[in-house]
């Protein structure tokens, strides 16, 4: 095989629809380099996985997540939504 790019074939839906009528696909998710996690593309990781767009296992696969890390993101977007995402405002709710 050439060291050339290849597409993987995906399990799974190519989009999902959430709740607010929007739809998100894979070719919304972050780029698996992705170095500045941003509150939205964490949002966008969050709502791929609990939508079934990706599994949690295929997230944390792809962007070299730990579990933890995840739970963090996915408690901060259920209790806040986005806004609790942002980095001051974890440390701000860590106090609570």
């Amino acid at each position: 095989m050439g060291a050339g790019m290849y597409i993987k074939r995906v399990d799974g839906p190519r989009q999902v629809t959430l709740p607010d009528g929007s739809i998100l696909t894979r070719a919304d998710l972050p780029a698996p380099d992705t170095a500045r996690w941003v509150a939205r593309r964490k949002a966008v990781v969050v709502r791929a996985v609990s939508h079934g767009l990706i599994s949690q296992a295929e997230a944390l696969e792809r962007y070299g997540l730990s579990e933890e890390e995840f739970d963090l993101w996915k408690r901060a977007v259920e209790r806040h939504g986005e806004v609790g995402l942002r980095v001051t405002q974890i440390q701000k709710y860590r106090q609570l």
